[in-house]
């Protein structure tokens, strides 16, 4: 799938790899069960390490590792199903991850801002994806009501502004 970052199409280094497979000298992501079980063999890896964060998992179960990851995936089986937001900004805002967060499955543009106002990076878009359709999504509200992992204030702080001039 085409990773878009920023509002583009990138390359994706990294790859999936099973739990049975033997990891490759580049850049890897793993199951959580193989991450937990392996965790010793795993903590001497010289390439980069990522994890798949299933959405009924807590970040909790990935913060011992999370210094020796590069990066987190997190699903999203349904466009509907938010849990991956509440995973991202946990990741930034409670246990201090500043690798890549990437969201995969069903991710549609109208989400792509949330996402990053939640902390992730990257998002897998299917193939042919027009990378314009989702810069124009994340484009479209340019203030939120809610407090965000990137720098720009919130609505209520702008009216605070506004009251306070």
């Amino acid at each position: 799938m085409p990773l878009l970052e920023d509002g583009r199409i990138i390359d994706d280094a990294w790859v999936r790899v099973a739990d049975d497979a033997v990891l490759p000298d580049s850049p890897a992501i793993v199951t959580l069960a193989r991450l937990q079980r392996e965790a010793a063999q795993l903590a001497g890896r010289n390439a980069p390490l990522g994890v798949v964060l299933p959405p009924d998992v807590a970040p909790d179960a990935i913060a011992p590792f999370l210094d020796r990851l590069g990066l987190v995936v997190l699903e999203l089986p349904k466009f509907r199903d938010g849990r991956a937001f509440t995973q991202a900004r946990a990741l930034r805002e409670h246990h201090g991850f500043t690798g890549e967060i990437r969201a995969a499955g069903h991710v549609i543009p109208d989400q792509y801002a949330a996402l990053l106002r939640c902390g992730v990076s990257t998002v897998a878009v299917p193939e042919g994806a027009d990378p314009a359709v989702w810069d124009a999504a994340r484009r479209v509200v340019g203030i939120a009501y809610q407090a965000s992992v990137v720098p720009d204030s919130p609505l209520s702080l702008l009216r605070r502004k506004l009251e306070i001039a």
